[in-house]
Order: C-alpha cells, then sequence, then structure tokens
C-alpha cells in the first residue's frame, strides 16, 4: 500500500486553493461538500467560482502566490496550469507541513484526491495514488450503481440506534450478528424505499422483543422487464440478488434469471394458455408462506407487476396477512418492445393517445368457438396506438374486429416476438394480412401486437435488428 487512506474532518477549519479555473472549482466544490472554509488564490475567477463567491460560499484573493498565503491552513490544493507556481506551492506546503494536493502532479503530493462515492455519512473513497485517475473513476462509477443513494440514511438510522445495541448486547459478536441481520433485512429494505418511520419503529420493536425472537421476511415484487436484463432498474437487481427465494413466471427472460442469487430457492409458477402450474390465489398463498418462514422471497414477473401481471392481487393478499413487502416497478413490455422494435408509442404527426389491453380468447356463449371480447369502439378510435398483450392466439379475430369496428383494412400493424432480446422477431403488415403473414412466420409466444399509424415508422427507426425481419 503506497498510501494511507484517511478522513479528514475540515468542517470550519481553512483550506487554500490556488487557482482559478474549471478544474480548481472542481476541488472547491468538494471541499465545501466537507464544510471548510475555502479560501482561492487567483488572479481571476472561473464563473463557477465567482458565482459561488456572489453566494457567500468561498473567500476569494484576487493575487498571484506568494507563500505567506499559506499560513494557517489546514490544507492546501494548487490546481494552475503554470508548473512553476505548483512546484513553490507544494514545496511551501510541506515546509510547514501542511497537506498539499498539486492536480495532476503526484510526485509534488502529499495527498492525493479520491474518487468519492458519497452516501454521507458513508463515504468511500477510491485512489490509485495518482497513478490511474480514469481507472479509479471507472471503478466509482461501478459503485455508484450497486450501492442505493438511501444508503446514507440506513447509516444514519444504524448511528442512532448505535448506543442502544452496545446496551442490549453483551459481545462484540452478538452486536455483529444484529447488525448484519439489520442492515441486510426488512429494516434496510423500509429505509431503502422511503419507509423511514417504519424502519424505526422496527428497529426498536427488534431490541425490545426477546433474544432469537424470530420475525417475517419480505417479499419483493419485481418487474423484470421485457427480457433484456440490462433494462432492469438498479434496486431490481439489488434485490435479486440477495433473496433465499424466487417465484418465477413464464414470460421472465432466461438471462434475466441468470441474475437472481446463485443459491436462491427458483419455484416456477408460470401460466400459459389453458394450463397455470398455480392458480393464482395458490401463488398469493405461497408468497405468504415462504415470509412467514423467515425468507426474503422474490416475487419476479415478466414486464411491470401493476401492467397485466396481477401483482396488485398478490400485495392485497400480503397487506391482509401482514407481511412486509415492496414494489419495485419494471419497463413493461409495450414501452420496451415498441422502443426496441423502433416504433413509437406516440408521435404527433400519427398519434396522441396509447391504449394497453389484453387478446385473451374466451369461449362463446354456446362453447363451440373463441372470441375476443374487448372495448372495440375504445380500440378503432383515430389518431391513437393500440398495443395488446397476450393477442398472438386470436389475432385473426382481433384484426377482423378492428377493422369491423371502423379501422381501415389497410391500418399499419405489427407482432413482435421476445422483444428486446436476441430473439426478437417483428412482422409488420396490414391488418387485412397481418394473421396470414404472422402464421407464415410461425411466430411464438411471447408476442406483442401494436396497431396505429405509428408502425409505419418501424423500417426508418428500427434500430435493434438482431433478426430477421418478416
Amino acid at each position: 500500500m503506497e498510501a494511507l487512506p484517511i478522513f479528514m474532518k475540515l468542517k470550519g477549519r481553512r483550506c487554500v486553493v490556488i487557482g482559478g479555473g474549471e478544474v480548481a472549482a472542481r476541488k472547491v466544490t468538494m471541499l465545501l461538500k466537507a464544510d471548510a472554509e475555502v479560501e482561492v488564490v487567483a488572479p481571476a475567477l472561473h464563473h463557477e467560482l465567482a458565482d459561488l463567491l456572489t453566494a457567500g460560499s468561498i473567500h476569494y484573493l484576487p493575487a498571484i502566490f506568494a507563500a505567506d498565503q499559506l499560513d494557517g491552513a489546514s490544507l492546501v490544493i494548487a490546481a494552475t496550469d503554470d508548473e512553476a507556481v505548483n512546484q513553490a506551492v507544494s514545496s511551501e506546503a510541506k515546509a510547514r507541513n501542511i497537506p498539499v494536493n498539486v492536480v495532476d502532479a503526484p510526485d509534488l503530493c502529499t495527498f492525493t484526491m479520491p474518487s468519492i462515492v458519497d452516501r454521507s455519512p458513508l463515504v468511500i473513497a477510491i485512489s490509485s495514488s495518482g497513478s490511474a485517475p480514469v481507472l479509479a473513476r471507472l471503478l466509482r462509477s461501478r459503485l455508484e450503481t450497486l450501492i442505493p443513494s438511501t444508503y446514507g440514511r440506513l447509516a444514519s438510522l444504524a448511528a442512532d440506534f448505535r448506543e442502544v445495541v452496545k446496551q442490549r448486547f453483551a459481545t462484540t459478536q452478538e452486536r455483529r450478528i444484529f447488525w448484519e441481520n439489520t442492515l441486510t433485512g426488512p429494516v434496510a429494505e423500509m429505509v431503502f424505499s422511503g419507509r423511514e418511520d417504519a424502519a424505526r419503529a422496527a428497529l426498536a420493536e427488534s431490541l425490545a422483543s426477546p433474544v432469537g425472537q424470530g420475525s417475517y421476511g419480505e417479499v419483493y415484487l419485481v418487474g423484470g422487464g421485457p427480457g433484456d436484463p440490462d433494462l432492469l432498474t438498479f434496486r431490481a437487481l439489488r434485490l435479486m440478488q440477495q433473496a433465499d427465494v424466487c417465484v418465477y413466471d413464464k414470460l421472465v427472460s432466461k438471462e434475466v434469471m441468470e441474475l437472481v442469487r446463485r443459491d436462491a430457492e427458483l419455484i416456477y409458477v408460470g401460466k400459459a394458455r389453458d394450463r397455470h402450474t398455480l392458480p393464482q390465489e395458490e401463488i398469493n398463498q405461497l408468497l405468504v408462506r415462504l415470509a412467514r418462514e423467515g425468507k426474503r422471497v422474490l416475487r419476479l414477473k415478466g414486464g411491470d407487476p401493476f401492467i397485466f401481471g396481477r401483482g396488485g392481487e398478490e400485495i392485497e393478499t400480503l397487506m391482509e396477512q401482514g407481511i412486509p413487502f415492496q414494489v419495485v416497478p419494471g419497463i413493461t413490455a409495450a414501452n420496451g418492445v415498441s422502443t426496441y422494435a423502433g416504433i413509437p408509442l406516440t408521435h404527433r404527426d400519427y398519434a396522441q393517445s396509447c391504449l394497453f389491453t389484453t387478446g385473451h380468447l374466451k369461449a362463446s356463449a354456446n362453447g363451440e368457438i373463441d372470441t375476443v371480447e374487448l372495448d372495440w369502439p375504445a380500440l378503432t378510435r383515430p389518431n391513437q396506438t393500440v398495443v395488446i398483450y397476450m393477442g398472438l392466439v386470436g389475432l385473426a379475430e382481433i384484426c377482423r374486429k378492428l377493422v369491423l369496428h371502423g379501422l381501415p383494412a389497410e391500418t399499419p400493424a405489427a407482432v413482435v416476438q421476445q422483444g428486446t432480446t436476441m430473439r426478437q422477431r417483428v412482422v409488420v403488415a396490414d391488418l387485412a394480412m397481418l394473421a396470414e403473414k404472422v402464421s407464415a412466420a410461425e411466430l411464438k409466444p411471447p408476442c406483442l401486437i401494436i396497431v396505429g399509424g405509428v408502425v409505419a415508422l418501424h423500417e426508418k427507426l428500427a434500430w435493434f435488428r438482431p433478426g430477421r425481419d418478416v
């Protein structure tokens, strides 16, 4: 280890920055975040520094560098483009035993400025000792995606209970186990989802309970998006990595499933037409049972759990049974698939509104034929886009009734198979020919149907073409 990483308390202490340019402005901003008293020495100021001076955030000495300007400083930064000045600042600061940093000159520094992940009071600093600052910034970017912005509030909550925990548990090992369970369990998730009052109450309750008393786990109702794992939210990925058990649907892509915690128990509850692995009520009760066993349960659904995902029914049951839960939205198929197919759902020249519906076949009254019962007048209004989920089997009937209720037979339409994945295929035709063309292409579920003038833009705007359009 070339340098010892330390954290300096600079609140109210005088820190001197030599230089008034854009680089100096970045350093001043970091010092102000630490509540330092910042004095800038330079012949002129960059507009960002001038704004800070106007706001009363910094002190300014309009001058060239002189050694006595460093007297009484707690920390010095040189950020000029004059090597001789930077050398002089470094020498004078070292002579006074003042920590000094010279931008882009590691050999002149007694400390380097790290790349920082700020989740105050939790702060993570990454340094390459000045040898590879870009690499340090890249690593910081990685950490930014992995550490929720709310971790600072979690750290503040832990600080508030630190003394109580010390009194409650006699040994360091007992305290460590308690905090590990707390900071990776439901209390932490309450903080992450903005329920800090509930988290505080739950933490106080757990400390008041007899040692070893069990508690419920939690259910994470997570939208897995339309298939491409890069479309997952940060929160979805984090919960997928910490769940003890994953209850998942047919529409969750195999690429997304690869990101679930490796040792999690996997329970498939997918549904296909006329074939359900588990009825919905049994799925609801399964989630309750697993949570009551103290497990962290990932309920993973394709798309968004509240758009044709029956997520509302599941959390109704969880609410009734007093099971902690949180819901993480996902990119619904209509959004993701249409985007990857180059079909904007709204467009000033084609569609000013968009309507989502499902296209399930239902048996007719006499039970002899299948039919699709939808609000056809609403679906056939002009200047709108219609997106139909789960309509592949009833496609011919859907196209026929759309035309019957007033849409021109030449209205553009598309069927997209496994959109956003490398298995995506797109069939485009008018309503009169769509069903025939899709049948010839032998498309298989999951598919999404898009109807409206915006489909005409597909050929021009299609940017994602992993397979052959039909």
